[in-house]
């Protein structure tokens, strides 16, 4: 299970997530969605810790059990690594600091590219593939990997449709494993037939729960409305109140319809910086470390 409660993310202090409060259960599986720049990347790599953030994040699962695929557009393949190389890199997490490889890690690395349709690829650099062929490298890696919880950041972009129908198999695998599973995906299409659950961002949550009622022609059109909204250049985050509704509906008509949003009330009357409020509690839990006041 994954808790959030008031997580608020930001680059350069540039606010990219607003508030986020809701949970993942254990075993879901949910598609991440919303416009361009809704800060759906920048959910998983909160999760992962990769970023600083404001509010609670609460994981049932060792960070050691978190399995990550980034954009492919992250990851630098002229880098001079095998494809089989690249798969081992999966049992890193659960290995001692100076333990091998062993030859049933190798075993299991092979069927995992047996498993994604890459036997024979072992020994080919990663740079010689097509962009179907790496992500199923990727998911090979992920495979090996053996992770309670699997984040994937758009594992269905710009690859073949027989490459997508392939990975899309393994994750409803890993959902019927009681795996957690959260994925961005731009494809609507794709996420009302495979996915369960959603949630739907546009820096804040539009709407969060089972995929049918989330995926409205409504609470479409006003995630695409907030994130028109947003200034790029805002230097504070805005605490929810009466009088932030009122500035978002003067931005945004979309803003003042009802809507079935998650919000969360910092009692305070003043604008939340991106920095440590002293009555904001900040959790970072790499191993379930208790939660700190901030000073």
């Amino acid at each position: 299970m994954i808790r959030l409660e008031n997580l608020t993310a930001s680059y350069q202090r540039h606010p990219a997530l607003h508030h986020v409060t809701g949970r993942f259960e254990k075993g879901s599986l949910t598609a991440v969605c919303g416009p361009n720049g809704a800060g759906k990347s920048t959910l998983l790599k909160s999760l992962l810790g990769l970023l600083p953030v404001e509010g609670d994040i609460e994981l049932s699962c060792d960070r050691a059990r978190i399995a990550y695929l980034p954009q492919q557009a992250e990851i630098d393949r002229s880098f001079p690594i095998s494809v089989l190389d690249c798969v081992l890199l999966g049992f890193w997490p659960s290995q001692a600091t100076f333990a091998g490889i062993g030859t049933g890690d190798l075993q299991r690395a092979d069927a995992a590219l047996r498993t994604v349709g890459l036997a024979g690829f072992a020994r080919r650099p990663i740079g010689t593939l097509s962009s179907g062929q790496f992500q199923r490298v990727l998911f090979a890696r992920l495979l090996v990997q053996d992770a309670e919880l699997i984040l994937l950041d758009e594992p269905f972009t710009a690859i073949d449709s027989r490459t997508s129908a392939v990975l899309m198999t393994l994750v409803k695998g890993w959902e019927q494993e009681g795996r957690t599973v959260i994925a961005v995906v731009h494809d609507h299409a794709q996420v009302r037939d495979f996915f369960p659950q959603c949630l739907l961002l546009a820096r804040e949550v539009v709407a969060w729960g089972a995929t049918a009622s989330v995926m409205t022609g409504s609470n479409l059109t006003t995630a695409r409305q907030m994130a028109e909204a947003w200034e790029e250049g805002a230097p504070v985050c805005d605490v929810d109140g009466q009088q932030n509704e009122a500035a978002k509906a003067s931005l945004c008509p979309a803003f003042a319809q009802p809507r079935d949003i998650y919000t969360v009330h910092v009692p305070t009357t003043t604008p939340l910086l991106l920095q440590r409020p002293a009555n904001v509690t900040i959790l970072h839990r790499p191993r379930h470390a208790a939660a700190t006041k901030a000073a």
